[in-house]
């Protein structure tokens, strides 16, 4: 019982300890508040605006600029532009956070494998990740979508696996530095089972790269996701994407700019705060820093 209390207590030190280095970054922790302020958008866009502004058009209201009545303006078939950028948050970040996750663990399980069993399973694993990583992740997504049909479902299916090797090699790379350890060597010898040895004292000390790199990812991600649904095979209209609504503003941009300008700012404000974060973590998990 005292044994997982300590063991509690150094965890909480730890999470301490990040966030003490963490809150150093200015920029970052700016960015970690704006982001929060963002996804409580996208969680909270159907109390925000009624669903049903979304898709709904007026035509007598069509390419209104932005007043107290329409904060960002109508676009060309008179549907509330603020409405249908707060909805379109949920979609861009949900890509963004879901595609990264399911890179996250294909690639490190992929990667758990290659450095725990070595020899064949290795080399037959991180030859096929070569393959993977010498197709550009969007140039891949791009076929699978194409391939698959435009939709949300194959849109995640397309970013993941376009991720997947970055953080395989990443996985492996780390997971090599813990596995010869003394600690890892004795659990072995005392009979640990691969899963728990993977699960137990491999992974968490492995961790800190690929958080880091999954906070990368999602602003990839991202921009991945509105890149192709601005060019049409993303999210499908009449949903809103900050990507699509670029794509549907931009025969209005001489007369009408902000129909461009509005939902460019939400897609570079949203990556920029993803990034910053990414930075301060990998700050803070610097063991380096620590001192």
């Amino acid at each position: 019982m005292s044994k997982n209390m300590n063991n509690k207590k150094k965890k909480e030190s730890q999470i301490k300890g990040i966030w003490h280095r963490f809150k150093k970054n200015k920029s970052a922790l700016v960015a970690f508040y704006l982001l929060i302020f963002v996804a409580l958008v996208a969680i909270f866009a159907s109390v925000i605006v009624d669903p049903e502004l979304v898709t709904k058009q007026v035509i007598r209201e069509r390419l209104q600029s932005p007043s107290l009545q329409h904060l960002f303006g109508t676009d060309g078939y008179g549907r509330d532009m603020f409405a249908r950028i707060v909805h379109a948050a949920k979609y861009s970040l949900s890509i963004g956070i879901i595609s990264a996750c399911f890179s996250l663990i294909a690639g490190a399980l992929i990667g758990a494998c290659a450095s725990l069993y070595g020899g064949f399973v290795d080399n037959v694993l991180m030859r096929a990740i070569d393959v993977l990583a010498s197709i550009p992740g969007t140039l891949l997504a791009l076929v699978i979508v194409a391939s698959l049909g435009a939709n949300m479902i194959n849109l995640l299916v397309a970013i993941s696996i376009s991720g997947i090797p970055v953080f395989a090699r990443l996985a492996r790379s780390s997971m090599l530095g813990v596995i010869d350890s003394d600690y890892v060597v004795a659990a072995r010898i005392y009979g640990t089972s691969d899963m728990r040895l993977m699960v137990k004292h491999i992974l968490p000390n492995a961790l800190g790269p690929l958080i880091v790199q999954t906070t990368m990812t999602v602003s990839g991600n991202i921009l991945t996701a509105a890149s192709l649904s601005f060019i049409g095979l993303g999210i499908q209209p009449p949903e809103p994407e900050w990507g699509s609504l670029l794509n549907a503003g931009k025969e209005f941009m001489q007369e009408h700019i902000y129909l461009l300008v509005i939902p460019g700012v939400a897609l570079l404000v949203t990556a920029l705060a993803v990034n910053l974060v990414g930075d301060g973590l990998r700050d803070a998990l610097d063991p380096r820093l620590k001192s």
